[in-house]
């Protein structure tokens, strides 16, 4: 999960390498933190936060194949 992540924003963002992502793994969720350059969280956020609901949608399907919850938090 932390792969897919940080291959979407690395696309969206125009410093790619600014793009950190951290995964706390639980017993049947995880959470996953992306943090980016501050010039690039809007590009991550999208206009009335689309792209980031995108971006969870994603997440959810794929770790729905693995049968855990994945939570996407975008840090400052």
């Amino acid at each position: 999960m932390k792969e897919l992540i940080k291959y979407i924003a690395q696309a969206l963002v125009d410093d790619p390498t600014q793009v950190n992502v951290l995964e706390i793994e639980g017993q049947h969720s995880s959470v996953i933190e992306l943090k980016v350059a501050k010039s690039d969280l809007g590009k991550v956020i999208g206009k009335m936060g689309n792209t980031a609901q995108a971006m969870r949608l994603i997440l959810g399907a794929a770790s729905a194949k693995v049968r855990k919850r994945a939570i996407l938090e975008i840090v400052e």
